[in-house]
C-alpha cells in the first residue's frame, strides 16, 4: 500500500507541476523573450519550465513525512511501537497535500522568477530610454 502511495503522490505532483507550467508557459517565453534579446531566450525559457517542474514535483512528495507509514512510532511513557495505517482518509489526506504542496512549491519558485524578471525589465526598459535621447 505505501508503494501505491508514494507512485501515485509522485505521478499527481508532476501532473500538477506540468498543468502549471503549461499554464504559464506563455508568459515565461513573453518575459525572457522581452528581456533577452537574442535567440538563446528559448532555452532559457525550456530551462525555467524544467526547473519548475522539478521544483513542483519535489515539493509535492514529502519524503519525511510518508516516513511515518513504514517506521514504528514510540509514544512517551509507552513501550509500545505503532505503525499508522493507510486508511483512506490518509489517503485523501496525502492526495490533497500533495496537491497543496506541489503548488506552494510552484508559487514560490514563480514568484522569485517574476521578481527578477520585473527587476530585468526595468534596468532593460531604462538603458533604453537612456540611450534612445540623442
Amino acid at each position: 500500500m505505501f508503494y501505491y502511495l508514494m507512485i501515485s503522490t509522485f505521478a499527481l505532483a508532476l501532473g500538477v507541476s506540468f498543468l502549471v507550467m503549461r499554464v504559464f508557459s506563455g508568459s515565461i517565453q513573453a518575459i525572457l523573450a522581452r528581456i533577452i534579446h537574442d535567440p538563446i531566450h528559448d532555452a532559457w525559457a525550456k530551462y525555467t519550465k524544467f526547473a519548475g517542474m522539478v521544483v513542483g514535483t519535489s515539493s509535492g512528495i514529502r519524503i519525511y513525512d510518508m516516513e511515518k507509514y513504514i517506521t514504528p512510532l514510540t509514544y512517551a511513557g509507552n513501550d509500545r511501537k505503532i505503525v499508522i495505517e493507510l486508511t483512506p482518509e490518509r489517503w485523501v489526506l496525502e492526495t490533497y497535500r500533495t496537491v497543496i504542496e506541489t503548488l506552494q512549491g510552484l508559487v514560490w519558485m514563480m514568484l522569485v522568477f517574476f521578481m527578477v524578471a520585473l527587476i530585468a525589465y526595468v534596468i532593460v526598459r531604462w538603458s533604453e530610454i537612456k540611450y534612445q535621447k540623442p
